[in-house]
């Protein structure tokens, strides 16, 4: 009886501990699977946004127009690109921290949305500009870097977003608004610049916000380091 009793309790115990080897096989099946299916997700290029992106996007988009608060002051006076010169900075730099953490093509859209969307009332030509050239950068950054995948893509796209709003306004000030008053000196010094006003202010906008952009990927990276933002 003693020795049925214990190959029953030898039967048991082998039939937990197969089951069990069972259990952390399939479990590692699973990992492994979820691995691939993540690593499938992140090799592509366009990724579907979550609740917690938006927002993160959307602070981020709220303290980069509140760092340009001041533009009004500067807007009227009759230099070219000053607006650009005085925004460069905080509108690379805020969009180069977004795109580092949230990277997915159409993160700048919905920065440049939710920044813009106040101006609509105020300046509704600044609201479409700030959307069609972000809409010009995330092509360019797809097309050249295949993605968000690199800090390179991110930096990229931060510093060369405000730059695109020259040619922009200049165009449209140029061909299709007219102007007058106080405004209208600033808008005539806009697009009256002589070339080498225009393209010494040009480089120096790019310059600038080539700095902010690469300000904030080193944000993103040491803050990674540090463990306060998940790689």
């Amino acid at each position: 009886m003693e020795n049925e009793r214990e190959n029953f309790e030898n039967l048991v115990k082998t039939l937990s501990e197969s089951s069990e080897d069972i259990s952390k096989s399939e479990n590692l099946k699973k990992k492994e699977k979820e691995k691939v299916k993540n690593s499938e997700e992140n090799n592509k290029i366009f990724q579907k946004f979550k609740i917690k992106d938006i927002v993160f996007l959307a602070i981020i988009s709220c303290i980069m127009l509140l760092t340009g608060a001041f533009m009004p002051l500067v807007s009227n006076i009759p230099l070219f690109g000053i607006i650009q010169i005085c925004l460069g900075l905080q509108f690379s730099l805020f969009p180069a921290i977004g795109m580092m953490k949230v990277r997915k093509p159409g993160a700048l859209l919905f920065m440049s949305f939710f920044s813009g969307v106040v101006l609509i009332f105020m300046n509704t030509i600044m609201f479409f500009c700030l959307l069609l050239c972000a809409l010009i950068a995330e092509i360019l950054t797809i097309l050249i870097c295949r993605g968000y995948k690199s800090d390179w893509a991110s930096f990229f796209a931060a510093t060369i977003y405000l730059p695109l709003t020259l040619p922009f306004l200049y165009l449209w000030y140029k061909f299709f608004y007219s102007f007058k008053g106080e405004e209208g000196q600033a808008v005539s010094a806009f697009i009256g610049s002589d070339a080498g006003t225009a393209i010494g202010m040009s480089v120096a906008v790019i310059a600038l916000c080539a700095v902010g952009a690469l300000i904030g990927v080193i944000i993103i990276r040491e803050l990674k380091k540090a463990g306060v933002i998940k790689k």
